[in-house]
């Protein structure tokens, strides 16, 4: 490695996009595995990103507002640092990858880009994003690529946070008044068929041994630590059918093309403008 910022990385301390930016111009490139397991994870931060956005000035109080927006912008940040990697290997930017990329493109998940229905709903989604990400990042601290673990060891810190508050929120929806439980019952409901594509292994995972965090690995730890949060809130996982999955080969819902369509139409309609 070469550079101020590669130097960082390599220690440990650099975790930004524009961080990442400087190390990949002074030649700290991922390969092309490395580069599609980035953009991976950069996609379901930045799809989910765009969902919780749309509470600011809708959550049910205003604490809600700032709590979800600031969640949303951790999110972007954390894209922000995976996409700027990928990007790099391609000789192309975070806004090549965010903006100018058609739907099949995309590699997030399903669950990410599920709507947000009513607030019981959104806590449900983001009570399994959120786990399921802090026992990845944890993970990923260790990955023999250097970029990819500063950035996991930044994220691992907010999604600590992310993961408190939507468990803190099922236990006030779940153990509050009889209209509160029904919708947080609902979401769970409406959310866990999407659970299982989380965790499925492929074969870029296994091409990245050591790089990349086995997602399988991950499901044991994921279903105990959620289950300590549901049998404190009296509830059950629900006994609910999986989906079919997708995400990861860029096969997904109708649902994305909407989130795409919004996020992506300023760029579009001005391509190169700056501000």
């Amino acid at each position: 490695m070469s550079g101020e910022s590669a130097t960082r990385i390599s220690a440990g301390e650099a975790f930004t996009a524009e961080d990442i930016a400087a190390a990949v111009e002074a030649g700290t490139r991922a390969s092309d595995d490395v580069a599609k397991y980035a953009m991976r994870l950069g996609d379901d931060s930045l799809i989910l990103a765009q969902r919780l956005g749309w509470w600011i000035s809708r959550a049910p109080e205003l604490e809600e507002d700032v709590a979800l927006g600031n969640i949303a912008l951790d999110l972007i940040g954390h894209a922000r640092s995976f996409l700027t990697y990928a990007a790099g290997a391609w000789d192309k930017t975070e806004d090549d990858l965010a903006y100018f990329r058609a739907e099949a493109e995309f590699r997030s998940a399903h669950i990410v880009e599920q709507p947000n229905g009513d607030f019981a709903r959104t806590i449900a989604r983001q009570l399994v994003v959120s786990y399921f990400q802090y026992e990845l990042y944890s993970r990923l601290v260790d990955s023999t690529d250097e970029t990819l673990a500063a950035v996991a060891a930044k994220a691992i810190k907010e999604v600590a946070y992310h993961r408190d508050h939507s468990a803190q929120w099922v236990l006030r929806l779940a153990l509050g008044t009889e209209e509160s439980r029904r919708r947080m019952v609902d979401g769970l409901t409406l959310v866990w068929p999407y659970v299982e594509e989380l965790f499925v292994d492929d074969e870029l995972i296994d091409q990245l041994e050591g790089v990349a965090v086995r997602p399988s690995a991950l499901r044991e730890p994921f279903d105990a630590l959620i289950g300590e949060v549901l049998a404190e809130a009296e509830l059950e996982v629900p006994d609910v059918p999986g989906s079919i999955g997708g995400g990861r080969q860029g096969r997904h819902s109708e649902h994305l093309g909407y989130v795409l369509a919004e996020m992506q139409v300023l760029a579009r309609e001005h391509p190169g403008a700056s501000w």
